[in-house]
C-alpha cells in the first residue's frame, strides 16, 4: 500500500491532501489485490476523501482483483453516500472545453465567468429543483436570462455527449437534460417576474394534503421530454410515473 492508500483507508483527510499536493499517484493501484487510492477512500466512507480524490483524476473505472469498480466496491460495503459522489461528480476539464472556442467559432458556448458556477450546480447530489434554484440565486452571474440559456444550451451538448460517446452514460445524461429544464425554466421566470415566484410555485402544496402538484408537473414533464426515446432509463422512469394519476394518488392519500 502506498501512503496516500493508508491514508485514504484511515479518513485522514488533511494528509491526503498533503500527498496529493506532492505529487502522489491517485491512480496507482500496486496492491496484492489491485485497489486504488479511490476504493480505500470509499471503503472509509469519507465522502470528502472521494470527491478530493476525483479531483485529483482517479480512474473510476479500474478493476480490482475481484472486478469491481470503486463505486462498485462501495455500494457492496453500504457506503452508499460515497457512490452518489462517483456518480454525480463531472471533471470541470470537460466543462472547460466548452469555456473555449472550438473550429472556426470565434466565442466560446459558455463565457469562462460562468464555468465555475455551472459546475458547482451539475456536481450537486441533490437535484430537488428549489435547490438547484437556490444555487443558481447564490451566484449574480446566473441571474440572467441570457446566462442561463447559455448554461442549458451547454448542458444539452453534455447530455447529446453522453448519449452519443462509446461508454453511453444515460444517468448523467439524464441529470444534465433535468438541470438544463430548470435553467430554461428559471429563464423565462427571470424573463416574467423572480426566482422567488418561481419557488413559491414549486413548493405550494394543493388544497387538502399540500401535494406540490406543480413541482410534480414540471419533473415529469422535463423527463417526458428528454430527447432519446430509446434510452433503458427513460423507458423505465415512464414505467414507473405513468401509471400514477396525481389526482388519484391525492384522493387515495386523503382517503387513507
Amino acid at each position: 500500500m502506498t501512503p496516500l492508500m493508508h491514508a485514504a483507508y484511515k479518513g485522514k483527510v488533511e494528509m491526503c491532501k498533503l500527498l496529493l499536493q506532492h505529487g502522489a499517484d491517485v491512480n496507482c493501484n500496486e496492491h496484492e489485490h489491485g485497489y486504488t487510492a479511490l476504493m480505500f477512500a470509499c471503503l472509509s466512507g469519507k465522502k470528502e476523501i472521494v470527491w478530493m480524490m476525483l479531483e485529483a483524476g482517479a480512474d473510476t473505472d479500474v478493476l480490482n482483483s475481484v472486478g469491481r469498480t470503486a463505486a462498485q466496491m462501495a455500494a457492496f460495503v453500504g457506503q452508499h453516500d460515497c457512490v452518489t459522489v462517483i456518480n454525480n461528480f463531472f471533471p470541470r476539464e470537460k466543462l472547460d472545453y466548452y469555456s473555449k472556442p472550438q473550429g472556426l467559432s470565434k466565442e466560446p458556448k459558455l463565457p469562462v465567468k460562468l464555468a465555475g458556477p455551472l459546475h458547482k450546480i451539475i456536481t450537486t447530489t441533490n437535484l430537488h429543483p428549489v435547490k438547484i434554484i437556490f444555487l443558481i440565486k447564490e451566484n449574480p452571474l446566473l441571474l440572467e436570462p441570457e446566462a442561463l440559456k447559455k448554461c442549458s444550451a451547454v448542458l444539452d451538448l453534455i447530455c447529446e455527449k453522453c448519449m452519443k460517446q462509446r461508454d453511453m452514460n444515460e444517468v448523467l445524461a439524464m441529470k444534465m437534460h433535468y438541470i438544463s429544464c430548470i435553467f430554461q425554466k428559471c429563464s423565462s421566470s427571470l424573463q416574467e417576474n423572480t426566482l422567488d415566484a418561481l419557488i413559491k410555485s414549486l413548493l405550494k402544496g394543493r388544497d387538502g394534503d399540500c401535494f406540490p402538484v406543480f413541482q410534480e408537473k414540471f419533473i415529469r414533464e422535463s423527463i417526458r421530454k428528454f430527447p432519446y426515446c430509446e434510452a433503458t432509463l427513460l423507458q423505465q422512469l415512464v414505467r414507473s410515473i405513468a401509471p400514477v394519476d396525481i389526482v388519484r394518488s391525492i384522493t387515495c392519500k386523503c382517503s387513507g
